[in-house]
């Protein structure tokens, strides 16, 4: 696995501990500011899974909708009509993708757990959607790599998770404590993001972040 406290997302070996508890640590990078939970934490699959079958998200849930709509409407803004997209990480009750359907755009869902379906991997997308998901990346370099090389030229990527707080608010920060949430993005880490893509970037709320891939790019 090469040194466990390696950033999973830059790679970097630059990294310290952030913040200490009994029941795990957190590392932070200093190359691109992710905060991280090092490899000897991460739940095994079937734990994992376990706890994602206990939500009840559902396109029945107008309170669902209303959540998601705040990534729904600033990225249906900056598309063009009958876009074609994926949402990465759909969960176990499929409901922005039908929020897009219903908007006049065909998209299909991929999930490690509830749609494993490598297919779609097998074309390109105008915008591909990540909501809730980026925090429980075990492997987000390889994940990120891959959504973006799934990208048209000029395509959108769109990521709901929130942002890391400072350290003091961390500390008592309910997010982390989801034993299925192993990474944490600043607003640097997102930058960096967009500097590493050569990408435009913009911050829509303080729980979103839009990605516009350049125009003619190849990857």
């Amino acid at each position: 696995m090469g040194n466990m406290h390696q950033c999973p997302l830059c790679l970097s070996q630059d990294t310290d501990i952030y913040y200490s508890e009994p029941v795990r640590e957190y590392y932070q990078c200093y190359s691109c500011h992710l905060v991280f939970v090092p490899y000897r934490y991460l739940l095994p699959a079937e734990q994992e899974k376990a706890i994602y079958d206990q939500h009840q998200n559902s396109p029945d849930d107008e309170a669902y909708r209303d959540f998601l709509r705040r990534l729904f409407e600033p990225m249906r803004a900056e598309l063009e009509a009958a876009s074609h997209g994926l949402d990465f990480g759909a969960g176990p009750g499929p409901t922005l993708s039908v929020m897009f359907d219903e908007a006049g755009f065909d998209m299909v869902i991929y999930d490690h757990f509830y749609a494993n379906q490598p297919g779609v991997f097998d074309t390109v997308y105008d915008f591909i959607t990540a909501t809730e998901v980026v925090e429980h990346l075990h492997a987000p370099a390889r994940e990120f790599e891959r959504l973006w090389t799934h990208l048209k030229p000029a395509g959108l990527l769109g990521i709901m998770t929130k942002r890391l707080p400072d350290r003091d608010y961390f500390a008592g920060w309910h997010y982390k404590n989801d034993p299925t949430h192993v990474c944490f993005y600043a607003q640097d880490t997102f930058n960096w993001l967009a500097g590493k893509w050569g990408a435009e970037v913009s911050y829509p709320a303080d729980d979103v972040v839009l990605f516009r891939k350049a125009n003619g790019s190849t990857r």
